[in-house]
């Protein structure tokens, strides 16, 4: 048994009992956005956490424990993404990574947005030519120190 075992387990459980991940989130305690990462690989679950996914997921003590460990992290099987939402993803940064990276050292300086102090929301927006999707994402600005 190893973690890719447990994920195989938690996304065949959640399409077999009709789960949304929002309500998985809500028994976790945590984000949609964030529960889904840890449901699928990318994220360390404490104890408490690891036995609410249990409950849900009809998961053993030992597979409980993988949760508990912390994932390689990194989940894209190929370097560019075949799977079309994710490859629009890549694209997005292709083609506007320069300009992200250049509009955020204008305000902030020399340095990086973290993915570790991170939040992600993601919300669906009504709109009458076909709705959109809504992603927010807000990370902590952590500049290079001189040394």
């Amino acid at each position: 048994m190893n973690r890719n075992d447990v994920t195989e387990k938690i996304i065949s459980t959640k399409v077999a009992k009709g789960l949304k991940w929002e309500d998985v989130a809500k028994k976790v305690g945590q984000s949609k956005e964030w529960t889904t990462a840890l449901c699928l690989g990318q994220m360390t679950a404490t104890p408490e956490q690891a036995k609410a996914l249990g409950k849900i997921f009809g998961l053993t003590a030992e597979e409980q424990k993988w949760l508990q460990v912390v994932p390689y992290k990194g989940s894209l099987p190929t370097q560019v993404p075949t799977d079309p939402l994710i490859y629009r993803w890549y694209e997005i940064v292709s083609v506007y990574g320069t300009t992200i990276k250049e509009l955020i050292h204008e305000e902030f300086g020399d340095g990086i947005m973290s993915a570790i102090d991170f939040s992600m929301d993601i919300t669906r927006e009504p709109d009458p030519k076909g709705d959109r999707v809504h992603v927010v994402l807000s990370g902590k600005f952590l500049p290079y120190k001189q040394y």
